[in-house]
């Protein structure tokens, strides 16, 4: 069965080492960026089955980055992360077609559930 690839999209670094290690772990081939530009190149090589996506960007926020994944490839499933309970932005997300989000500082093992769950079809054990 071929690798299931997971993009962390994040400004910040420590979390996208403790999200690539952790998901790298879980058997995913992982790949990482830290802005909208470096994301999008790797969603059209790459094309990753799962992006874990944070809202605030700088340069291109998080709704921007969706709308360009999900042009590139509608079947991405997307996973938004935020620091801040932004609803109106949050509720945008899910209109854009992303799945869920997660606010931080957000609970490791619900998060790495939830990436099993979407990408290996079934509930973890």
């Amino acid at each position: 069965m071929e690798q299931k690839k997971v993009l962390i999209v994040d400004d910040q670094n420590g979390i996208r080492i403790l999200l690539m290690e952790v998901f790298g772990s879980e058997g995913y081939k992982t790949f990482q960026a830290a802005n909208g530009k470096i994301a999008l190149e790797i969603v059209q090589k790459e094309s990753p089955d799962l992006v874990l996506l944070d809202m605030k960007i700088p340069g291109m926020d998080g709704l921007e980055i969706l709308k360009h994944i999900k042009a590139v490839n509608p079947e991405i499933k997307v996973i938004m992360m935020t620091a801040y309970g932004e609803l109106d932005m949050i509720k945008q997300a899910e209109e854009l077609g992303a799945l869920m989000h997660f606010t931080k500082p957000f609970d490791i093992d619900e998060m790495r559930i939830a990436v099993n769950t979407q990408l290996k079809g079934n509930a973890v054990k």
